[in-house]
């Protein structure tokens, strides 16, 4: 069987399956968060930390409680690092720095997962699975949160009444990534992974020196990595490592445990707003940008012309090959259309176009499916730019799903879009500016460019993937980055809650004969247009510098 063959393949398996979770995954959440019950383990955490379940809360409120909640996650995994070397279970591993110790506790408490260093030579097991392990159920269910309360803004009229973020995220983790994640977690057991807590052993000697490996719950934090969209490896390989992630089975179950909420979530929504068709327009959306960006990648690295390559059968360097350029194609879509960052291969050894398509992806604003609750909420607000763009063109006010798009509607949408290209853009115009950060470049010319505008794209994005060959476990990289996964993270919620509560807060709008149908193939065309140029041409000019003058010379 050729590697394209097999590539093709694996991709209609994946949409195959992706299609049979879809129904029963999005209508079972959709349950999950209209539910009045609460099961006792619920009640026993509402009463352990004293929230009322049942109390609406308004949009300040609801910030509130995300930022709360998040602000003592933050400190909570930094005085976990900080202490580590006290600490029973820390395999001789010592404290960790104070700056390195801020850009994890950002990067996971973020849902971004960036790492400035070697899992296995830094994380003992008490901070992996007592403190990253636990922030990958809890930071997705905090975004999984913030999706269904704009949800609710939208189904919702003449109340400022979003829901109780508390139950929200106890529900989004007892009821739906706990219960899926056990299973997972079988799954890859079955396949090799390890899931034990034993120490370090060396393996076997070698040029003069020994290799050593330690062990892990490797398989239980793998699953949640992959279905919470976070991406951080119990290894420095991370899903290359065959630890993680042990045969093309397995790969392609990862790639699956990526994109199946995402996805699903548009059926929660169309749900949720009493209008499947609604959740089959974004969906369709949604799989339109996932399918083209796949099949550009996949045409870039089995394409690429020279003797090595087409001996290789495309572009293998940094590639496993227990997977092959198709299926690792297909993980590094994945991994930078959505909030994930988890990669099977060496992103920078991609060829230049396909560094640039994984960067456009992360820039794109991760919506295709995006992250879990984050690519839901960041596709409705380019749901409501195109509106809003089409209203403009036709001299109507626009409408959508029976609620008016006003100056204030707008100008939250403008904001959230806003936000992200600012940081990265900014961070990486003053890493490359300063005298020091530029020396923590392993390349130089288009490629080094491409390393950092990589870094600040995917910490604002809260991505979490590296492009690799820089440096970035310095003071700089360290501070900055996490200062964009913070902002990044939180600074939209903030226009996203506030959106929900002007929608909210509205009577519905009358459907007339000159409403523009926001279920219908031409707004997807439409929705589709205004997320490649609204979004994409914003960075333009910095992929020009670097990778496409990388792809085009090549």
């Amino acid at each position: 069987m050729s590697p394209v063959l097999a590539g093709v393949l694996q991709l209609l398996a994946l949409m195959a399956a992706l299609a049979l979770a879809y129904r029963p995954l999005g209508d079972y959440m959709a349950r999950v968060y209209s539910s009045e019950k609460h099961y006792k383990p619920e009640k026993w955490i509402y009463k352990a930390i004293g929230a009322n379940p049942t109390a609406e809360m308004r949009w300040p409120a609801y910030l509130r409680g995300v930022l709360a909640f998040s602000a003592v996650s933050v400190l909570f995994l930094y005085a976990l690092q900080r202490a580590q070397g006290v600490l029973p279970g820390s395999l001789g591993f010592q404290a960790i720095d104070p700056d390195q110790a801020f850009n994890t506790a950002a990067s996971f408490v973020a849902n971004t997962n960036w790492q400035s260093y070697y899992g296995e030579q830094a994380m003992g097991h008490v901070v992996q699975t007592g403190g990253l392990a636990v922030q990958n159920f809890v930071s997705a269910a905090v975004g999984m949160a913030v999706a269904v309360a704009l949800v609710r803004g939208f189904a919702r009229s003449r109340t400022g009444e979003l829901g109780n973020f508390w139950a929200d995220l106890v529900r989004g983790v007892v009821r739906i990534l706990l219960p899926i994640a056990v299973l997972g977690a079988i799954v890859l057991v079955a396949c090799g992974a390890i899931q034990n807590f034993a120490g370090i052993h060396e393996v076997g000697q070698f040029m003069g020196g020994s290799q050593q490996w330690n062990g892990g719950a490797v398989a239980s934090q793998e699953v949640i990595k992959e279905l919470g969209t976070n991406g951080g490896g119990y290894f420095n390989a991370n899903s290359a490592h065959p630890f993680e992630n042990p045969t093309p089975f397995s790969n392609l179950f990862e790639i699956f445990l990526i994109l199946v909420i995402p996805f699903a979530l548009t059926r929660t929504f169309g749900r949720m707003v009493g209008s499947l068709r609604q959740g089959y327009a974004i969906l369709a959306t949604m799989a339109t940008i996932w399918i083209g960006f796949t099949a550009l990648m996949m045409w870039t690295e089995f394409a690429h012309h020279g003797p090595a390559f087409d001996i290789a059968g495309g572009a293998m360097e940094g590639k496993e090959t227990r997977f092959g350029v198709g299926a690792s194609a297909i993980f590094s879509v994945a991994t930078t259309l959505t909030s994930t960052g988890a990669v099977n291969s060496f992103h920078s050894s991609y060829t230049g176009l396909g560094g640039g398509i994984q960067l456009l992806g992360m820039q794109l604003g991760e919506i295709a499916p995006g992250g879990v609750g984050s690519g839901l909420y960041g596709m409705l607000v380019m749901a409501i730019i195109a509106v809003f763009i089409a209203g403009l063109m036709v001299g109507r006010t626009p409408e959508y799903l029976g609620k008016k798009i006003g100056t204030r509607e707008i100008k939250f949408a403008a904001c959230y879009i806003l936000i992200t290209p600012a940081l990265v853009l900014g961070f990486t115009a003053a890493a490359m500016a300063l005298p020091t950060p530029p020396h923590s470049m392993l390349n130089s010319g288009a490629h080094g460019f491409s390393e950092v505008l990589y870094a600040y794209t995917s910490g604002a994005n809260n991505n979490g993937s590296a492009f690799a060959g820089l440096n970035a476990d310095t003071q700089w990289f360290n501070s900055t980055i996490g200062i964009a996964m913070l902002l990044g993270r939180f600074l939209p919620m903030v226009f996203v809650l506030a959106l929900a509560g002007s929608l909210a807060e509205q009577k519905p709008v009358p459907e007339t004969a000159g409403t523009l149908r926001t279920d219908k193939p031409l707004y997807t065309g439409l929705l589709v247009g205004t997320i490649l140029i609204v979004t994409g041409l914003t960075y333009f000019p910095a992929l020009a510098l670097g990778p496409l003058a990388e792809g085009l010379a090549s």
